[in-house]
């Protein structure tokens, strides 16, 4: 039995809730991309090279501590230190998402 990954999104003044099921998505950047379609988002792919895909996740994810590949030097990179400000592109889609609040960050 799959059990739907409900959370809340904002973007550009607006609300969206969303709803996946755990791995229907490679990443919370691939998931955002297809159901919001941000403008310049996720730029290298989900390489956590880049910064284009930047997200403030509250309520804290059981995801959030976890970071991969190259998230800690990109966020060093472009001055992060806030930890709950994430490439969501290294963010797995899971039962760790259920229920908190995403914000989509400009990357400018």
């Amino acid at each position: 039995m799959k059990c739907a990954i409900k959370f809340i999104v904002h973007y550009e003044g607006r609300i969206y809730f969303l709803e996946s099921n755990n791995s229907e998505y490679r990443n919370l950047m691939s998931l955002l991309k297809d159901k919001i379609c941000p403008e310049d988002f996720g730029q290298c792919g989900g390489m956590g090279r880049c910064g284009t895909c930047l997200v403030k996740i509250s309520r804290g994810s059981s995801d959030s501590e976890m970071f991969y590949r190259n998230e800690h030097e990109t966020l060093r990179k472009i001055g992060i230190v806030d930890p709950e400000i994430r490439l969501s592109c290294q963010i797995h889609v899971n039962e760790g998402l259920k229920n908190v609040v995403v914000q989509l960050l400009d990357n400018n």
